[in-house]
Formats: structure tokens, C-alpha cells, sequence
């Protein structure tokens, strides 16, 4: 059409909205979904509408109310348990503070620009991982479901720690705390204590024998634990409640779970920062050992901290993103979440490590109590000479200081019966470089120190009911990548879905409040996602950039952000970020094969841990998860290859895409005007979402087939229009 003939223009709009009303006309009657679609007639030289600007599916997707909400959202799903009781961990193990410069690193190479591509890919088609990845290439269709299934592998067992702060939280309103003290145990004849407790310690006995009432091995059940039943229970209603209305409903409990751990943690820093031998904790931790840094696996560690810490391949992600507008900065979301979380981390490490030192230090002047009492007894016995002893020491009010210095006389005079005697080194270092994770940190070591904090009772409230809202603030985008995918994908009502997914949940997670529940937990920790989700995002980066093609990808992201990205994502995605998840999955897998598969089980006789290997059928188990985690991932790809389902029309198998648009293959439609349009509603195209419909009549065409959405719109065109070049997908 000639740009500047007005008449022209005029003559062929009006054709085609004649041709409009006639191919509504012959409609089938039934189609109603259709005939509520937005009609309207684009301007050739106005720019390529969105997908989602000017549509009906637009309006009926919930949006975010606000980008505050959108924002914690993202942060309680990155933030969770793991930056309280596995980044400290991870941090003290490795190097301290030299610990975060490869952490660093790693964010900015695979952390940074992983996030920024979910978050990109869920905002440009707002749909979830299914509905995404169907739309880059309905033969990848698979990571979509595989995301799903992983996120439910990790919601089954994630709950049931929620469940177990909620058990603590309900223990935690009396004075003393029930784990301050062992339990005395009466017979006929005399008053003792518990063996279990007295061969452990006060904490260690409470969380295997009151809390777990754990078995001594995998294999025996022992039945239900009915009071972590009733836990378990209790946090997956409150699950249910918050995502019943999807973000309608958890969006606002967000402001309250993602906010309060920051409350808690800067209120237990200032509490710790007072509290005498924090500072020792603290400097302990972040003495740099720079030659650790340099060891591969500190590398390795580091890297799969960085992709859990931010939910990459979850789903969550994508599903909370594709909530958003479509000019939403996701750019500035991505390196603000990813910077919060890193900071998050940090200020946890200072908080545990603060506790920790308080800890040691009372550890360590009870040492100094009982080895001083042991010199004297010894002097007494004249085992010992009190030349020996320096002049200055005073055994009454000893200081540690004074009593290492004992210490050392003492081994070097009676080097050869030195081993006899019984003395031990008390030293701080000593007891802080006993590194605890998980459980072993939030249960038993972090509880030990507050039962020495004043107004302890108050102090052990607000710790776990801070890991109860990290834990709801992760379920929520965990179930978020369950939900949205198969809301978008299957058209059910996300109410019924979700209660159907809580209950199905919660009676699937009955396998882990028996008495030897807990190591069926450390069974899915271990391999129901680690390797899964590796492979997820592998896949996601190449589907993204090597399917969708990168250069359409850039441009997609200059459209919706308003500017063009660094050229630094592009090599990150092209080339750096791929090869180091490569170097990830072969280190990891490698791993895995040195390690024995087998769990830590609590020997009641002597009160220690003891590791067991998995059992035969164990090990089925653990290799079943992880097959069950990726297996969608070939079955789509061998279903749609080989065209095992037919595909109907208006199906993303049976498409080819046409830069801007997607154009159906011509179709025979002789003789049948009704089929001109296709009875497809707007809910049952595959494409995410639908802009301005575009009829277009070309004279002396008699075929005319209808195209699903492309890049900017949709539209009924010519299948062979000249104008339109194939593009690279």
C-alpha cells in the first residue's frame, strides 16, 4: 500500500473490516470466548503492539499491587532458611572472609545474569515455566514441567522444617526453656539423669529424643511422631490460606514474612554485639585463610550456593515475574533481589557468628573451670610441683590467658606423662572451628546459646518465628511455581488447585514426621534437586539463547526495559554462564560419586551420630527422585519429535515463526467458510498473550489461515506473505 495515499488506505480498511464482519458471521455460535477478543484494524506503519498491551487476557492476569510487593515477594522467595544456617556455614568452612570473594564473583557470572533471564523470560510472555518455555519451543516444553516437579519434591520436605519452628515457637513460652536443662529420671531407689542427655547435651537430647523421638536407622519407622504431625499439619494450612488467591492473597502476607527476619536479625546483632566473646565469634569468622580460597571445591561450594540462594530453576521466579508489567524494569529487580540476598547473608553470618562466640566463650570458661580444679587436685596429690606454677596465678579467679600459660608449662615438663594427666587446651578458636550447618545449627547450637541469653524465653519466640517466616517466604514462590504453570497451562481454578496440591502434599509428607523422618529429609535434600535443577537451568539458558536465538532475545529486552542491555549479558549468557553450569553439573556429579550415599543416624546407646549407608531399596529411592525430577524432560521432547500427540490447529507444534508474528501453515479451507476461524478461545492458545488482531485481505487469495501470537501481536495474515522473513527459530 502506498504510504501516502490516504484514499488507498481508506478503501482497504474499509475492506477489511467488511471481511471482519463477514468471517464473524459464519462463526460457529459456540466460539464464544472469540467473539470477546478485541477486534481492531493496526496502522501498517504503527508499531508492532505487545502481546500483552490491549488485551482481554491482560486484564483478567493479577497483577502486583505495587512494586514494593512485587519486590519482597522476590526476596522472601530467595531469601530463605539457607542464608540462616548454610551460608555461615559454608563461610566459616571455606576461607572466612576470603570466602566471599569467589561467592562475589560467582553472583556477578552466573547468579546475576540467571536471575535477570528467568525474570526477563516470565515478564516478556507472562505466563509460568510450562507456559514459557512451551512458547520458546514446544519441544523443551519439558523444563517447564520438570521445574514443577522439583518444586514439588522440596515443598514436601521444606514444610516439614516449617513444621518443626513451629514446634520450637510453641515450646518457647516458658521459663527456663524446656531444652535448658537435662531431665531427671526417677526409679524406686534414687533421682538420676537422663543417660541419652548426660552423654550428649541438654539441646542435642531434646531435638533427637522430645522433638524427632528419632528412630536409630532409616529402615525402622517407628510410626507417626504426633506432635510433629500435628506441626506438619498446621503449616500447610497456613501454606493453603496464603496462596488460596494466588498473589492476591500471599502478596500481602509478604510485607509481613519477608520483612520480619530483618527486624530479628539486626535485633539479635545489637543483642549479640553486647554479649561477651561475640566480638571473638566475629573475628573468627572473617579472618581470611586466602589458601583455602584457591581449592577447587571452595569454587564448587560457592557456585551452588550462589544458584539455590536465588531459586534459579524453581520456577518461583518466572511465575512471580510474569505478574508484572511489561515495562517493568527487571533489570534493576534483578540486581537489586540478588544484592539483598548477598547482604542478607552476610548479616546473618555476623549474627550466628556473634551467637557462636558468646557460646564458645562460656564453653571455654567452663573448660578453664574444671582443668584448673584437675591442676589443683594433681598439685595436692604432688602428681604436680607448684615450682611449676607461676607465681601470678591465682586457680580461684583464673583467667584463660593464665591457664593456657599453665597449660604450656606444664606439657613441656611432663612431656611423656603429659597424656596421663587428663588436661585439655581450652581455646576459644578450638570450639568455634566445630562448624554446624542445617538442623544441627538452628536446633541444637543456636538454642544452646540462647538458653544463656537474658529473658531467653522472648529471645527463642522471635528466633523461630523468624525461620518460620523465611520458610513461608520460600513455600510461597515454591508453590507459586506449582500453581502458575498449571493454572496457565490447563485452565483449572487456582483454588481448587491449590487446596487438591496442599492436601496431596501433606499426606505425601507424612513419610517424614515418622520417627525416621529426618533422614528421609536428608534423602531429598541431598538428591531430589540438586542435579535436577542443573540441568534445568542448562537447558534454560540454551533454549533462551541458542532456540530463541540471542540477538531476538536482546531485542525483546531493549523493547520492554526502554534501553539496551550490557553487552556483558550477552556474553555471559553466550558463552560464560553455560560453560561454568557445565563445570558445575560435572563437578557435582563427580561429587556425588566420591561421596557415599548414606545419612547420619543418632545412636540412642551412645548418645552420637553414626553413618549409615543407604539400603538397597534406599538407594533406589534416591536415584528414583532424581530421574523423576528430569525424566519430563525427554518425554516431551520424544512426544512432540515424533508427533505422538496430534497437534490441533492453533498448536505450538504445527507452528512456524515469522519475525514479529507466528504463522500457521496453510490449511485447506475449500468450501468452508466457518473454518476460517479457528475454534480457538484466547485461553486455549498456547501463545502467552494477545495484543491488537490484525485481518489483513489480499485479492485473489483464497486461503486464509488464523496465527496464534508472535512477538508483538497477533493476527490472521497471508501464510506466504513476502514481507515477512523467517527468522532464526
Amino acid at each position: 500500500m502506498p504510504k501516502n495515499s490516504k484514499v488507498v488506505k481508506r478503501d482497504l480498511d474499509d475492506e477489511v473490516i467488511e471481511s471482519v464482519k463477514d468471517l464473524l458471521s459464519n462463526e460457529d455460535s459456540s466460539d464464544d470466548a472469540f467473539k470477546k477478543s478485541e477486534l481492531m484494524v493496526e496502522d501498517p506503519e504503527e508499531k508492532d503492539v505487545d502481546v500483552e498491551e490491549g488485551s482481554d487476557v491482560e486484564d483478567e492476569r493479577p497483577a502486583w499491587n505495587s512494586k514494593l510487593q512485587y519486590i519482597l515477594a522476590q526476596v522472601g522467595f530467595s531469601v530463605g532458611l539457607g542464608n540462616v544456617w548454610r551460608f555461615p556455614y559454608l563461610c566459616q568452612k571455606n576461607g572466612g572472609g576470603a570466602y566471599l570473594v569467589p561467592y562475589l564473583i560467582l553472583l556477578l557470572i552466573i547468579g546475576i545474569p540467571l536471575f535477570f533471564l528467568e525474570l526477563a523470560v516470565g515478564q516478556r510472555i507472562r505466563r509460568g515455566s510450562i507456559g514459557v518455555w512451551n512458547y520458546i519451543s514446544p519441544k523443551l516444553g519439558g523444563i517447564g514441567f520438570a521445574s514443577c516437579v522439583v518444586c514439588f519434591f522440596v515443598a514436601l520436605y521444606y514444610n516439614v522444617i516449617i513444621g518443626w519452628s513451629l514446634f520450637y515457637f510453641s515450646q518457647s513460652f516458658q521459663h527456663p526453656l524446656p531444652w535448658d536443662q537435662c531431665p531427671l529420671v526417677k526409679n524406686a531407689s534414687h533421682t538420676f539423669v537422663e543417660p541419652e542427655c548426660e552423654k550428649s547435651s541438654a539441646t542435642t537430647y531434646y531435638w533427637y529424643r522430645e522433638a524427632l523421638n528419632i528412630s536409630s536407622s532409616l529402615s525402622e519407622s517407628g510410626g507417626l511422631n504426633w506432635k510433629m504431625t500435628v506441626c506438619l499439619l498446621a503449616a500447610w494450612v497456613m501454606v493453603c490460606l496464603a496462596m488460596i488467591k494466588g498473589i492476591q492473597s500471599s502478596g500481602k502476607i509478604m510485607y509481613f514474612s519477608s520483612l520480619f527476619p530483618y527486624v530479628v536479625l539486626l535485633c539479635f546483632l545489637i543483642r549479640g554485639l553486647l554479649l561477651n566473646g561475640s566480638v571473638d565469634g566475629i573475628r573468627h569468622m572473617f579472618t581470611p585463610k586466602l589458601e583455602i580460597m584457591l581449592e577447587p571445591k571452595v569454587w564448587r561450594e560457592a557456585a551452588t550456593q550462589v544458584f539455590f540462594a536465588l531459586g534459579l530453576g524453581f520456577g518461583g521466579v518466572i511465575a512471580f515475574s510474569s505478574y508484572n508489567k511489561r515495562d517493568n524494569n527487571c533489570h534493576f529487580d534483578a540486581v537489586l533481589v540478588s544484592f539483598i540476598n548477598f547482604f542478607t547473608s552476610v548479616l546473618a553470618t555476623l549474627v550466628v557468628f556473634a551467637v557462636l562466640g558468646f557460646k564458645a566463650n562460656i564453653i571455654n570458661e567452663k573448660c578453664v573451670t574444671q582443668n584448673s580444679e584437675k591442676i589443683l587436685k594433681l598439685l595436692k596429690m604432688g602428681n604436680l610441683s607448684q615450682d611449676m606454677i607461676p607465681h601470678h596465678i591465682n586457680f580461684s579467679s583464673i583467667t584463660a590467658e593464665d591457664y593456657n600459660l599453665v597449660y604450656d608449662i606444664i606439657q613441656k615438663v611432663k612431656e611423656e606423662q603429659f597424656d596421663s594427666l587428663g588436661l585439655k587446651s581450652c581455646q576459644i578458636e578450638d570450639e568455634l572451628n566445630k562448624a554446624v550447618q542445617g538442623t544441627g545449627l538452628a536446633f541444637i547450637a543456636f538454642t544452646e546459646a540462647m538458653t544463656h541469653f537474658p529473658a531467653s524465653p522472648f529471645w527463642s519466640v522471635m528466633f523461630f518465628l523468624m525461620l518460620v517466616n523465611l520458610g513461608l517466604g520460600s513455600m510461597f514462590g515454591t508453590i507459586e511455581g506449582i500453581i502458575t504453570p498449571i493454572v496457565d497451562t490447563f485452565k483449572v481454578r487456582k483454588e481448587i488447585l491449590t487446596v487438591i496440591c496442599c492436601l496431596v502434599a501433606f499426606f505425601i509428607g507424612l513419610i517424614f514426621v515418622q520417627r525416621s523422618g529426618n533422614y528421609f529429609v536428608t534423602m531429598f535434600d541431598d538428591y531430589s534437586a540438586t542435579l535436577p535443577l542443573l540441568i534445568v537451568v542448562i537447558l534454560e539458558n540454551i533454549a533462551v539463547i541458542r532456540i530463541y536465538g540471542i540477538d531476538k532475545f536482546m531485542e525483546d529486552l531493549k523493547d520492554m526495559l526502554g534501553f539496551s542491555p550490557s553487552q556483558y549479558y550477552y556474553y555471559m549468557w553466550k558463552y560464560v554462564s553455560p560453560f561454568v553450569l557445565l563445570c558445575l553439573l560435572v563437578a557435582s556429579v563427580v561429587q556425588m560419586g566420591l561421596s557415599p550415599p548414606g545419612y547420619n543416624a543418632w545412636i540412642e546407646d551412645t548418645a552420637t551420630e553414626e553413618f549409615h549407608s543407604y539400603p538397597t531399596w534406599g538407594m533406589i529411592v534416591c536415584i528414583s527422585l532424581m530421574v523423576l525430577a528430569i525424566l519430563p524432560v525427554p518425554i516431551v521432547f520424544m512426544v512432540r519429535r515424533c508427533n505422538l500427540i496430534d497437534d490441533s490447529s492453533g498448536s505450538l507444534a504445527s507452528v512456524s515463526y515469522k519475525r514479529g508474528r507466528i504463522i500457521k501453515e496453510p490449511v485447506n479451507l475449500e468450501g468452508d467458510n466457518t473454518s476460517l476461524i479457528h475454534g480457538k478461545s484466547p485461553s486455549e492458545v498456547p501463545s502467552p498473550n494477545f495484543g491488537k488482531n490484525i485481518y489483513r485481505k489480499q485479492t485473489g487469495s483464497p486461503t486464509l489461515d488464523t496465527a496464534p501470537n508472535g512477538r508483538y501481536g497477533i493476527g490472521y495474515l497471508m501464510a506466504d506473505m513476502p514481507d515477512m522473513p523467517e527468522s532464526d527459530l
